[in-house]
């Protein structure tokens, strides 16, 4: 998997859930999002991705999100 290519992804999907007026559900519907449409390889390789080169590229509800973020 491309890691650039799924943080652009993540990234898209917290732009659409950062329009919701509740921060907090926003964030936990961007991991539920993520946990519940995505293959667990790209789960995998997006985490693996951001625990060697950080999390610079994300966006700040992305970021939230996967600090509780649990694959399937």
């Amino acid at each position: 998997m491309n890691a650039e290519h799924l943080i652009k992804m993540a990234n898209d999907i917290g732009a659409f859930f950062e329009a919701m007026p509740n921060r907090e559900q926003a964030t936990k519907d961007v991991a539920t999002h993520i946990r519940k449409f995505w293959e667990p390889r790209m789960q995998k390789s997006l985490m693996v991705y951001l625990s060697t080169h950080g999390d610079a590229g994300l966006k700040d509800i992305v970021r939230d999100a996967l600090r509780e973020f649990h694959p399937a």
